[in-house]
């Protein structure tokens, strides 16, 4: 059933259209802004459309025009739909070639993702078919009215609330696209970490905020530079061929001034020139401009200075980057590549090493002239040794600054050679008015002979570097097999020994010391001893010189403090009150800061009298600094500990400072031991040794005692006290307390 207006039998209806027409209280304002609001009426009866349109005409709503698209059935109203964009409302006649033809169209317009935003009004002159509270409920429309109440003010008030509607959504659909346009332009941009890259992606993002083709530029202007002699990073459009040249290149006046005026001002102009300004923090100022279809609408503004805020924040953080980037990779005071740098090209390299060489060259001393003439001139020297470096074998060559004093090159073995190196050093260095004669000590390696990675390379050079040192100033050492073979083992066996010592497989050994006239147990050293997880044993001589030189022996040494003091606790509670325990104590902890509090705490928390400890140090650590030693000796003694000289007779020790240090004991080395079993008239050393120690009111102590003849020999000698394998083995705790235990039975 078809629903018309029928003014020959319907007078009602004749005048409900009167009315629509015939109403004028609504003033029509005089200046249209914008493009009219489209309103497609749907309607099977003609004269509808007529008066619609007659009681709308000259009317604005939101300051804008009404224009109106007609369809007289709901197939009709769907081939409008599908061809026409950006339709503000819809007016539905509810029954047309069907009884329900306007409510399916209300069903297929809401099914359209792209008609989302258009506002319905269903009109109806038979509410019957279609009641009022049903069809709001279920359908999305905006109003539901009979004909008769649409007069023309209500019907304006109707379209003005639907338009507001309308536009509120599209506002919303707008942002919603921009934020999701930005939040990708966000995703691409921080993929992004050089300036170029980004200012292109930038640039090209910017332009799809608005739906535009990617036209427009990006340049970058120094501090000290005017703003047409600013770079141009990016380009696209019709601007692609000016990339890499400067603004002052550009031939597009209104773009030219519109650059130079956001360069000048440093501020930002919304138009369709969007020209944007970015200060960046290296003094630096970047102008972002594209040439867009149109400008930006008032709604897109704020999209924009959401754009504009992560942009800004993306330019800090590439700047920032890069500037990470540069010192990661380049030494700042030399401008040269750092060792990180340098290992890349090694690699490179390393893809055709054929006649290639590989030098690090330590400056000898390097230290003591930054002491004497002051880290500024120390970077002078270092500026006139890289000169020199690029001056004489710089042709093919790469150069970087390794480490403080060290230096990297790389290039033809011809020129990275030691004939070369030497030649480099030969004259003496003018810095700042001093002529300075330096010398350098280098390790080499070729790199057709070496590893297949550049760290593993430099690494090579290293131990070639070490070997050279422990040669002469100023000497050269070319890499070998051999050498790369020891240094791996010993870094394999420095690995192994920290995982033991992490995971408990370092133990303490306890080795009895007698006096040698009665054989009476005196005292007991701690011995540190180490087994692998597959149980084999590595000697100390091993593994202790590689944790002093790597640090670990201040925590191994700690332990073993500690352990001997809960050992000596344990002694005591078992009778043996009179025996002292010997620790040996490393250069490292000797000199650490925090050596005396730990003496002090392993003492006080095993309960112990510090006269229970003896500790034991070297005869080099003895007489390297007598001030120093003195100082911790003497706190050493306020623990009421006593102190030993180990190994003594194997250094250069001066009487006097001997004198001074005051030691209750001094250990005779085993090698002296042997020495004295061979000799017809006895050991010389050893015999010095007793007698110096007996002279100075010490006691002495031999190590490695094995056979009777030996300490038949000492015992001659004068010598006090003996340990060795004679007496007993290193022993883990439990046996040794039983040993002892037993012994001091049979030896009251």
């Amino acid at each position: 059933m078809s629903e018309t207006f029928q003014p020959s039998h319907d007078p009602h209806a004749e005048d409900d259209l009167l009315e629509l027409i015939d109403e004028h209280d609504l003033p029509a304002a005089a200046h249209p802004v914008g493009e009219p609001w489209r309103v497609l009426i749907v309607d099977d009866d003609s004269d509808v459309h007529k008066a619609t349109e007659l009681a709308m005409q000259g009317l604005l709503i939101e300051g804008r025009k009404l224009q109106f698209l007609h369809a007289h059935s709901a197939s009709e109203a769907r081939d409008v739909l599908a061809r026409e964009p950006n339709l503000a409302v819809a007016l539905l006649d509810v029954v047309m070639e069907s009884e329900d033809a306007g409510l399916q169209l209300v069903r297929h317009i809401r099914a359209d993702s792209s008609l989302d935003a258009m506002r319905i009004v269903l009109r109806t002159g038979q509410p019957g078919y279609a009641p009022e509270i049903e069809t709001v409920r279920s359908l999305d429309i905006n109003d539901y009215k009979t004909k008769s109440e649409l007069t023309r003010t209500r019907l304006y008030t109707v379209l003005t609330a639907a338009i507001r509607s309308y536009k509120q959504i599209c506002e919303l659909q707008v942002g919603r696209r921009g934020l999701s346009r930005i939040l990708h332009a966000a995703n691409e941009l921080s993929r992004l970490r050089t300036l170029p890259q980004f200012a292109a992606c930038a640039l090209e993002q910017l332009c799809a905020l608005f739906e535009c083709p990617s036209v427009g530029l990006v340049a970058v202007q120094h501090r000290s530079d005017t703003p047409d002699m600013a770079r141009i990073v990016a380009a696209s459009g019709r601007f692609t061929e000016l990339l890499g040249a400067t603004v002052g290149r550009l031939t597009d006046d209104a773009s030219h001034e519109a650059i130079d005026l956001a360069f000048t001002q440093a501020q930002s102009h919304i138009g369709a020139l969007l020209t944007l300004h970015f200060k960046l923090p290296n003094e630096r100022n970047v102008v972002l401009h594209a040439v867009l279809d149109r400008k930006p609408e008032d709604n897109e503004e704020p999209l924009l200075q959401t754009y504009l805020s992560t942009l800004s924040i993306s330019f800090d953080n590439v700047v920032m980057y890069g500037q990470l980037l540069d010192h990661a990779y380049n030494d700042q005071l030399l401008q040269l590549p750092n060792r990180n740098r340098f290992i890349e090209l090694l690699e490179k390299h390393l893809l055709a090493p054929e006649g290639l060489a590989l030098a690090l060259i330590d400056i000898d001393d390097f230290s003591d002239i930054n002491d004497a003439f002051g880290h500024r001139f120390g970077d002078q020297v270092l500026q006139s040794v890289a000169a020199r470096l690029g001056e004489q074998l710089g042709e093919r060559t790469e150069m970087a600054r390794i480490s403080a004093d060290t230096f990297g090159l790389m290039g033809p073995s011809a020129h990275i050679n030691a004939a070369s190196i030497s030649h480099v050093f030969a004259e003496p260095f003018d810095v700042s008015g001093e002529r300075l004669q330096l010398s350098a000590t280098s390790g080499l390696v070729s790199l057709s002979d070496s590893s297949t990675l550049g760290s593993e390379l430099l690494l090579d050079a290293h131990i070639a570097l070490k070997r050279a040192k422990l040669m002469h100033r100023g000497a050269c050492q070319y890499f070998s097999a051999e050498m790369g073979v020891d240094a791996r083992e010993r870094f394999k066996l420095l690995k192994g020994l920290r995982a033991s010592f992490e995971a408990r497989r370092l133990f303490v050994v306890y080795q009895p010391q007698v006096e040698l006239n009665s054989r009476r147990v005196v005292g007991v050293e701690a011995l540190l001893r180490w087994r692998t997880e597959d149980g084999r044993f590595v000697p100390p001589d091993q593994f202790i010189p590689l944790a002093e030189q790597s640090g670990l022996i201040i925590s191994i040494g700690e332990f073993v403090l500690r352990t001997a003091c809960f050992q000596v606790k344990r002694m005591r509670e078992l009778g043996h009150t009179e025996v002292r325990m010997a620790i040996n104590i490393s250069m490292a902890q000797f000199r650490h800061p925090q050596f005396i509090p730990t003496l002090r705490a392993a003492i006080h928390e095993a309960d112990i009298p510090g006269a229970a400890l003896e500790l034991e140090i070297t005869e080099s650590m003895a007489m390297d600094d007598v001030d120093m030693v003195l100082k911790i000796l003497a706190a050493i003694r306020a623990t009421g500990a006593t102190v030993a000289i180990d190994d003594f007779g194997t250094g250069f020790s001066s009487l006097s400072q001997l004198r001074q240090l005051q030691v209750e004991r001094l250990k005779i080395d085993r090698a002296f031991v042997q020495e004295a079993e061979c000799s017809v008239a006895g050991s010389t050393i050893a015999a010095m040794v007793v007698n110096l120690g007996r002279s100075l009111g010490m006691q002495v102590l031999a190590e490695g005692i094995e056979t009777e003849d030996q300490a038949t020999h000492l015992i001659q000698m004068g010598c006090h006290e003996g340990q060795g394998y004679l007496f007993a083995r290193p022993m883990p705790a439990d046996q040794f307390e039983n040993w002892l235990t037993e012994y001091r039975a049979a030896h009251p």
